[in-house]
């Protein structure tokens, strides 16, 4: 099982740290290399994403990406930013299916701004289409507006666009995970003024006639949002386009109670994935020693059940951190009156702790 670390930027280093630390714990052999991505692949290569970093993303089953991003590098020309390494990743990779749990514990109902009614016993899943849509689609770029309100003037364009095999093979994806779940999926689109998302909303009304014990309804991307924080629970599955999953996801996020609790996985068509926290490289706390490492943890445990085979491993990993929450130990994200404040290491010590012993359960 070859793993391809990649840290990143800021609290990257940090949060990959105590993943690998938690992975060395299980009775499993890794073969895992690591290298420079983001910023600090610009510092020491020119670019974001090396040849040879992508080379042993490439070669490996699974990558465990950490952060990338700096406010530094904001001068740079937007192909050398940072974020262009994941995006890279990405294309050359083929990870088009994105999943992004969204799960409220039992032990965090309290951090969430909403409600407690609202989130106790949260679980959505958010299916993201990862490589199309307006991120990546042609043309691009600034010119003189040659027509419109204001000709002459500087204008900026992006284009949106999805095929119609894009959608059905993320549309399956969404279809085969309710099927372990509860059967329910909701696709979000903007098919009232999008033509875009008019295809999106035939073509996976199509596909969904092959799942007919799959209950399938549509919502436009504003009603999403509202009902995300208005009746959260009444998600299950959510599918949706590049753009628009990006921002629910982290809307769906927060109402856990803190982004630096969600994983995230993206999947291509043969199951070799890059794992991450749903969170950034937050460079204000970076080096501090406070960073939040339970997204990352469970990052790797997404890691060990998709990519690597290992559902037994990665149900050990989930199960600690439940127990390490039950005990009331918490980041500073994530902290309340009662708990008990750790730093970054503390709490990957504590998970740690909590794998090595026998009676953890779930």
């Amino acid at each position: 099982m070859k793993i391809a670390v990649l840290p990143g930027d800021g609290i990257g280093t940090e949060i990959v740290a105590e993943a690998i630390r938690v992975l060395d714990t299980l009775d499993l052999s890794f073969e895992m290399e690591s290298a420079l991505v983001g910023g600090a692949a610009y510092e020491a290569h020119g670019h974001p994403l090396p040849e040879s970093t992508l080379k042993l993303a490439k070669e490996a089953d699974a990558v465990l990406f950490g952060a990338v991003g700096d406010w530094k590098y904001d001068r740079l020309e937007r192909s050398l930013r940072p974020e262009q390494a994941i995006l890279g990743l990405r294309k050359n990779l083929g990870l088009f299916a994105n999943f992004r749990p969204a799960i409220c514990y039992e032990q965090l109902v309290d951090a969430s701004s909403l409600k407690p009614e609202l989130i106790a016993g949260l679980d959505i899943l958010i299916i993201r289409e990862l490589t199309g849509d307006i991120y990546f689609g042609q043309p691009r770029g600034r010119r003189s507006a040659p027509d419109g309100h204001f000709p002459g003037a500087e204008e900026a364009f992006d284009t949106m666009r999805y095929s119609r095999p894009e959608i059905e093979r993320i549309a399956h994806v969404a279809f085969q995970a309710a099927r372990k779940r509860s059967k329910r999926v909701t696709s979000v689109d903007k098919a009232n003024v999008l033509e875009t998302f008019q295809l999106w909303k035939d073509v996976v009304t199509e596909v969904s006639q092959q799942y007919p014990d799959v209950e399938l309804d549509h919502m436009y991307v504003d009603n999403a949002a509202m009902q995300l924080v208005k009746a959260p629970k009444k998600f299950d599955v959510v599918v949706t386009g590049n753009m628009f999953g990006d921002i629910l996801s982290d809307e769906a996020a927060m109402l856990t109670g803190s982004i630096g609790m969600l994983p995230s996985a993206s999947l291509n068509a043969s199951n070799q994935g890059l794992y991450e926290p749903s969170h950034g490289s937050a460079p204000d706390i970076a080096g501090k020693g406070v960073a939040n490492p339970l997204a990352t943890i469970l990052s790797a445990a997404m890691m060990l059940r998709f990519s690597l085979n290992q559902p037994e491993a990665a149900d050990r990993i989930e199960s600690a951190v439940k127990h390490v929450l039950a005990q009331g130990l918490r980041t500073a994200d994530i902290w309340s009156d009662g708990t008990t404040k750790v730093g970054t290491r503390e709490m990957g010590d504590a998970v740690v702790a909590a794998i090595t012993k026998k009676t953890i359960t779930g």
